[in-house]
């Protein structure tokens, strides 16, 4: 599984995991359940020039800056219950070697050329000008606010001397272009392999498919280097020295799911277990991604796999890592606006994840994230609906339910009770029948992609226990202790079953429910933070995100786990708390007071630039 990595230039908010985060745990999780075994890795991607420009800001080189988000990120994320096997960085010496290899095997096979390019440059400084850092009208949809590199409103990309009155973003002046020498992706001798492989894909998300196949309707070379100091060195002759010449962060960052996947097999002590991953065409790789990664998932680094097994147009050779497989299916998300704006960290329309989970449980962001996401379109975060879906179905419906039952046994027995089955009714026989046969259900809606979906049907489930509950009314079976046993022990197996069900979506509280069951030991295995030394760089350290799963996917199966009658049930505590409901005046309030401050300073930022750009004419 291969997630994709969040960009070092800053801390990540509630939009960007809801695209990559939160889905692919939940499908990983629910694999792991299934008895599968699972790999699962991404990392924090930290080349390019948008790191440049925030480190001339703050004042730090770029490493220096790749190093702090690299720590914020891996910490949010690990605090999210993100299941990495492994989350690394794009910045360690076995990510450079694997990148470099990549490269030199496309170069021999023929599908990389050196070629000439227009590049922007500042007429007030004379520095080359960030692809990102220059907006324009988008030559294809028309879209305003396009960026040099991508447009996100149609996603297609983009170089900055295609845009339509382009300005620098920095301080608003016209760049002028400039040709240059780089290398580029032959895209158009990759296209018919590229596209066969595609047209096989029936049963991805339609969005995905179709915005995939679109982007063969004209397919160009791409140029693959930049005029930048700061990323991968081009491991060409007269290339390689240049400290001005890298190759491009998306040319690099891609690669990561195979450099990420080879060293977690070194640290794992096998260093070629990767290849079960990558080599054998019966192992399936799924990526999970926001929508405005399409391209580069099912064009860009579909084509350098071609390229690099020799399977394009031109033919060729495979490298030393290879036949590596292509993706048997890309996942991606809609994008997720706030309180009705698109999310800007530089507006201040924002929640970070640190913030948002320093001030409310961790599985309710997870649930609003996959009961209202943009799972198959866009969506909005409010602040009311976090705090209603929170109160009416975490708190109301499911963690009343399990204290409910919890109660009832600890008050009545203190332990599981026996199931007697000559006093089993109908209904108990239903409910149990009925849970079991939601594994399916809930299943195969995960496996499709539908994890919205599968979570409706999830807490359907967690209903119909409530309806049972009340129906019996256990709380008035006061003369027949078998009876009230069994009503009891047949709640419990319901709520277990939910659990289960519930456990890829809300790993942190199903650890909870298994214990107020009067579970013991390991649930959900959740991940942990370790700091390690780089494998090919001493003295480089940094964090990674890794974990113990394999009880995830042994111990606690995807089906009806038959409780230990017994078993001791302590008196519970709540699983879920409800959220003031003044707290959603309260967020409000300081997202307005952040979005105004951040208007003010991006204008007194814009107008010292500008003062700054008439003083040098």
């Amino acid at each position: 599984m291969n997630v994709a990595w969040p960009y070092a230039n800053g801390p990540r908010h509630i939009g960007h995991v809801a695209g990559f985060g939160v889905p692919s745990d939940v499908y990983a999780r629910y694999e792991r359940m299934k008895g599968n075994k699972v790999l699962m890795v991404s990392g924090t991607d930290e080349h390019g020039t948008p790191i440049l420009v925030e480190a001339e800001k703050e004042g730090m080189s770029a490493q220096q800056l790749a190093d702090r988000y690299n720590r914020v990120i891996a910490k949010d994320l690990c605090d999210l219950g993100l299941s990495y096997d492994l989350f690394t960085r794009t910045t360690t010496g076995n990510h450079e070697k694997v990148v470099q290899e990549l490269f030199t095997r496309c170069l021999s096979n023929g599908y990389i050329y050196k070629g000439t390019q227009k590049v922007a440059i500042s007429p007030s400084t004379g520095r080359t000008l960030p692809d990102r850092y220059i907006e324009g009208t988008c030559p294809i949809c028309g879209a305003e606010g396009a960026r040099g590199d991508q447009c996100d409103n149609c996603g297609n990309e983009l170089d900055p001397d295609e845009l339509i009155n382009p300005v620098s973003k920095i301080n608003g002046e016209t760049p002028r272009f400039e040709e240059t020498e780089h290398f580029f992706l032959d895209l158009p001798a990759l296209a018919d392999a590229n596209l066969a492989w595609l047209k096989t894909r029936e049963d991805w998300r339609t969005n995905v498919i179709n915005f995939s196949l679109g982007l063969f309707r004209e397919v160009r070379p791409r140029a693959i280097t930049r005029d930048i100091d700061w990323g991968i060195p081009v491991p060409v002759e007269g290339w390689i020295d240049n400290p001005n010449k890298k190759l491009y962060v998306w040319f690099d960052a891609v690669i990561g799911y195979l450099s990420a996947s080879i060293e977690w097999a070194r640290r794992s002590g096998n260093p070629e277990a990767w290849r079960e991953w990558w080599n054998d065409p019966q192992t399936p790789g799924y990526y999970f991604m926001g929508k405005d990664n399409i391209t580069f998932h099912s064009q860009i680094w579909p084509s350098e796999i071609i390229a690099y097994n020799g399977r394009g147009s031109k033919g060729g050779s495979t490298g030393k890592l290879g036949p590596l497989n292509l993706p048997e299916q890309v996942v991606a998300s809609e994008f997720m606006t706030m309180e009705g704006k698109k999310f800007s960290s530089s507006r201040g329309i924002v929640i970070y994840v640190k913030d948002i989970l320093a001030r409310y449980p961790v599985d309710a962001v997870r649930y609003y994230i996959s009961i209202a996401g943009p799972e198959s379109s866009d969506s909005d975060f409010t602040w009311s609906e976090f705090v209603r879906h929170n109160n009416e179905e975490l708190a109301a419906s499911w963690g009343n339910l399990v204290n409910r039952v919890a109660n009832l046994i600890n008050r009545n027995f203190g332990e599981i009770p026996v199931l007697d089955e000559d006093s089993m009714t109908t209904e108990d026989r239903a409910l149990l029948e009925q849970t079991a046969a939601a594994f399916d259900v809930v299943g195969g809606l995960i496996e499709r992609h539908h994890q919205k979906a599968a979570l409706v049907e999830a807490m359907r489930v967690v209903g119909d226990i409530n309806k049972y509950i009340s129906a019996v009314e256990p709380w008035k079976i006061k003369d027949d202790q078998v009876r009230l046993g069994t009503v009891l022990h047949v709640a419990a197996q319901a709520v277990s079953d939910a659990n289960h069900l519930l456990a890829p979506f809300l790993p942190h509280s199903a650890q909870k429910v298994w214990e107020a069951l009067g579970g013991v030991g390991v649930f959900s295995p959740l991940p942990r933070l370790e700091e390690v030394e780089d494998l090919d760089k001493p003295g480089f350290r940094y964090p990674i995100i890794t974990g113990d799963y394999e009880l995830g996917r042994t111990l606690h199966p995807w089906a009806s786990e038959p409780l230990e009658t017994g078993a001791p049930v302590p008196k519970p505590s709540p699983i879920f708390a409800k959220i003031p409901p003044e707290a959603v005046e309260e967020e409000l309030a300081r997202f307005e007071e952040e979005l105004s401050k951040r208007k003010e300073d991006e204008r007194r930022r814009f107008e010292e630039a500008k003062a700054r750009l008439h003083s040098a004419e």
